[in-house]
């Protein structure tokens, strides 16, 4: 072997040197690689493990949010619901309170049309009496006294008021 560049002796001394410096390697070298990559494999699963869990609160936060989104949705639905039944209470009192307003405002203007033409009767009446007074003087030639007359045609007016109410 001597032939081929084999020394046998320093081969032996190679041998026990690299086994020396395998073992050494091992101690020193190898076991704190080892330890950091032990320590990096494990802080890589918590942090897999940490992910899941936050992707799994993500997915049940989402589901939260998801279920308020359509509370809220349905609360909003609920405000403009009673909003409108609102809004439609009002314009119904306000329709009525209208109504009253026009029925009072008619009620009054009947009776004050009925007042007028009260008013107007009796003026008639009056100026009748003066008139059929008048008349009479000229037909007469003579003053009749006015008082005497006018009793008589207000109790004539009067019976004539009553003979047309019982003929309707």
């Amino acid at each position: 072997m001597a032939e081929l560049g084999f020394h046998w002796p320093s081969l032996v001394v190679y041998l026990v040197n690299f086994t020396a410096l395998l073992i050494i390697l091992y101690m020193v070298g190898f076991k704190p690689i080892l330890r950091v990559l032990d320590e990096r494999s494990r802080r890589i699963q918590e942090s897999r493990d940490q992910a899941q869990v936050l992707q799994e609160e993500s997915v049940m936060r989402q589901g939260e949010m998801d279920q308020q989104i359509k509370d809220a949705r349905k609360e909003g639905q609920a405000v403009i619901e009673q909003a409108r039944q609102a809004a439609q209470r009002v314009r119904d009192g306000e329709r009525e309170k209208a109504r009253q307003e026009a029925d009072s405002f008619i009620s009054k203007a009947q009776a004050e049309i009925q007042r007028e033409r009260d008013i107007a009767v009796d003026e008639l009446r009056r100026e009748f009496g003066d008139l059929a007074i008048s008349a009479a003087e000229r037909v007469v030639r003579r003053s009749l006294d006015k008082d005497l007359h006018k009793d008589l045609i207000e109790q004539t007016l009067t019976e004539s008021d009553l003979l047309e109410k019982d003929g309707k």
